[in-house]
């Protein structure tokens, strides 16, 4: 009985949790585009495009980073990034799964990031929670939480 009703339950919530994907496919490729924009942006130093996607209100919380961030840090960063010769080779998304709620969605991923610095590569990888909302038609990114793979 136990497990019927575990089943059950389960049933309902993944059923609800996707609904937003299958009810509107267009909306879900658009937002895994902005999110890879948001990426991209910050690799490039478009601040414009940064400023655009990722509010004044963003919270940030990075992998082995102490401080939280905020719009204004994560411009900062993007900029230090790239005065360092800090360049982006590649940018991955083996896994990715979205919640929707409304004009909310939250995406849980799997990354991997291959940049080069002073002519040194480097991958990095991990796990990435990030929130997106539903504004004025265009999806925004005011929050996400960032892990990193040893």
């Amino acid at each position: 009985m136990h497990r019927i009703f575990v089943t059950i339950v389960a049933s309902i919530l993944l059923g609800w949790s996707t609904a937003g994907v299958a009810a509107n496919p267009d909306q879900g490729s658009n937002l895994l585009k902005v999110r890879e924009t948001v990426w991209r942006s910050w690799f490039a130093n478009d601040a414009k495009t940064l400023r655009a996607l990722v509010p004044p209100e963003t919270i940030v919380i990075s992998a082995g980073e102490r401080q939280w961030k905020h719009q204004a840090a994560v411009l900062q960063s993007a900029a230090e990034f790239r005065a360092q010769g800090g360049k982006l080779i590649r940018l991955e998304f083996p896994r990715t799964e979205v919640q929707h709620f409304g004009d909310v969605a939250i995406l849980y991923s799997e990354y991997m990031v291959e940049t080069e610095m002073h002519g040194k590569r480097s991958i990095s990888s991990g796990r990435a929670t990030e929130i997106f909302v539903l504004r004025d038609g265009q999806w925004t990114n005011p929050g996400w939480h960032t892990d990193a793979e040893k």
